[in-house]
């Protein structure tokens, strides 16, 4: 007999489909009985199941889910096995990931409760899993903290023209000299030590702490 996150895999696909709404109701009704059936569908997303709710997608209620879509298929023999980075979190290890990352998501360095720019929307950090390639070659899952928007991506964003040109104005002559050049070539080429502190920035702790073993002695 299939487990309860495996049916709720297979009645997403069934029931709802990609693409598709449904409530915690609805849930809740096609598995009467069953404790917890909540956490069993956010278990999914350790699979690669993608299903929003209103911390993704500010469209949804409170009682709503979007299944976006599916992973794994953790019906089959084998697919549905954590292991390490891939393992279910608990509470304590969601804290430690996201204090050695500075309470802040990696990609955009927003923290939690901070307003996104141009928007009443609050970021909320999770965690993410992101490969990592080692030297050698090999490469392993590492755990990085992520605001909701990065994880999900931006939706429905609208660009302030008239407060990037309020801000313009302020710049000093010479910032002002520096992004016409940005300006005119449509580009703007980062330093060598610019972009490596890019890519640093945006790693997990753990990465972070093999970059600082290798840093040259001042």
């Amino acid at each position: 007999m299939l487990g309860t996150m495996k049916r709720v895999a297979l009645w997403l696909l069934a029931e709802v489909g990609e693409g598709h709404e449904f409530t915690k109701d609805e849930l809740r009704q096609a598995f009467p009985g069953v404790s917890q059936i909540d956490r069993r569908m956010r278990d999914l997303r350790d699979f690669d199941w993608r299903i929003d709710t209103n911390r993704e997608d500010p469209t949804l209620d409170m009682n709503q889910h979007r299944f976006v879509k599916a992973g794994l298929p953790v019906w089959e023999k084998g697919q549905a096995i954590r292991t390490g980075a891939s393992a279910a979190l608990g509470a304590a290890r969601r804290r430690e990931v996201i204090s050695a990352d500075g309470n802040m998501c990696r990609s955009c360095g927003i923290t939690p409760g901070q307003t996104y720019a141009g928007t009443y929307e609050t970021a909320q950090l999770d965690i993410a899993r992101r490969e990592v390639r080692l030297p050698g070659g090999a490469t392993e899952v590492q755990l990085v903290t992520e605001c909701n928007r990065c994880r999900v991506g931006g939706k429905e964003l609208v660009a302030d023209l008239d407060s990037l040109l309020r801000n313009m104005k302020a710049l000093s002559e010479f910032e002002s000299r520096v992004l016409a050049g940005w300006v005119v070539a449509d580009k703007r080429d980062f330093s060598a030590v610019e972009q490596l502190w890019s890519d640093y920035r945006s790693l997990p702790a753990e990465a972070r702490a093999a970059v600082s073993d290798n840093l040259k002695p001042s």
